[in-house]
């Protein structure tokens, strides 16, 4: 029970979702008979419900997690198909499934729900049947970590959008700018060239404010104008993959991290999210813009690239609006000069 404790302790000390995970993956692994620990991934694609390892145990005794899209990881599996009674589970909105996986190995699963969703899974794996007391101590810890888990992520969102707030962006920034394939050590992300010819996928930054945003909250008010800003984070969301993050700053600004594309995709996205929202009718308010300013966001501090950011969407505003700029583009065309950027001397927003 004390290194139960111990570990206990640790994991409420942490102020990150995946370490907060390593670290319940962790005390379980240290419960006796354990065998394997993992999380899954839970997700659907075609109609289906596919899994695939998130966070596990390497060979090499370090923590991994998986740094690619989980629709395109190729270690991915359907629910149905391969843990049956996890799938029950999931279509019966279950705290718990236990299940022979045979070859004297039984299997435990905890989903993680969150408002009727579940996007995480806890996997314990160990060789004799779950006892009745094992299972009370491992939902006990799994139940302080839920309990934890959500008091980081009521302090990390933004309440009214549910979008990640301003005070998680320079951690953010740093992970997509850093593929973690073990934690907490970090691998620089290589750059390959995609398939279509388009480049190097890299890592980008945009900044986006809505268009005349005061004269809305002027004309119809601010409960029409929050309303906006829900509606528009629900299309940020549905615009951009589950593995991009998507921020609040506060007011009408948002930022996004557009992970692991090429330059020209990227255009196409944040374009077709610029699209989207012109195409959207708003209740009593009808139509609304945005205009977008994009930056590489693998060189440089988080001030800068988003000072950077913030230039490319300046410019967009004062010529136009309604449109996406990218920062080198500009200035390759003259039209921006490169300004010195620091925590000191700038202010965003």
């Amino acid at each position: 029970m004390k290194p139960i404790l111990q570990n206990l302790v640790e994991m409420t000390g942490h102020r990150d979702h995946l370490r907060l995970e390593v670290s319940v993956l962790s005390t379980l692994q240290s419960v006796s008979g354990i065998l394997q620990v993992r999380s899954l991934e839970i997700f659907q694609d075609g109609g289906q419900l596919h899994y695939r390892p998130r966070t596990w145990l390497g060979a090499n005794g370090q923590w991994m997690s998986a740094g690619v899209e989980a629709a395109s990881d190729p270690q991915r599996r359907t629910v149905a198909d391969d843990l049956p009674a996890l799938h029950a589970c999931l279509q019966d909105q279950s705290s718990s499934a236990v299940a022979v996986l045979g070859k004297g190995r039984h299997g435990l699963w905890l989903p993680v729900w969150m408002n009727e969703k579940v996007h995480t899974c806890l996997e314990v794996i160990q060789n004799r049947p779950f006892s009745a007391q094992k299972i009370d101590t491992i939902t006990h810890v799994f139940q302080v970590f839920r309990n934890y888990q959500s008091l980081l992520d009521y302090s990390e969102r933004d309440a009214l959008t549910g979008l990640l707030n301003r005070k998680t962006f320079d951690e953010q920034f740093s992970r997509s700018t850093f593929c973690e394939v073990a934690v907490p050590m970090a691998q620089e992300l290589s750059l390959p060239v995609d398939e279509a010819g388009e480049g190097p996928d890299r890592q980008w930054l945009a900044v986006i404010d809505i268009d005349h945003f005061k004269m809305v909250n002027d004309r119809f008010g601010h409960l029409y104008g929050d309303e906006v800003l829900i509606l528009l984070a629900n299309i940020l969301r549905s615009s951009f993959r589950s593995h991009d993050r998507i921020f609040r700053f506060g007011g009408e600004e948002f930022v996004v991290l557009l992970r692991s594309t090429s330059l020209a995709r990227a255009h196409k996205v944040f374009n077709r999210f610029r699209k989207n929202v012109e195409d959207h009718y708003f209740p009593q308010v009808g139509q609304v813009t945005v205009s977008v300013g994009f930056v590489a966001a693998e060189s440089g501090s988080p001030v800068e690239a988003l000072g950077r950011a913030d230039q490319a969407l300046y410019f967009a505003k004062e010529n136009g609006r309604n449109q996406v700029r990218y920062y080198d583009d500009l200035l390759a065309a003259g039209l921006l000069q490169t300004k010195q950027v620091s925590n000191d001397d700038v202010e965003l927003f």
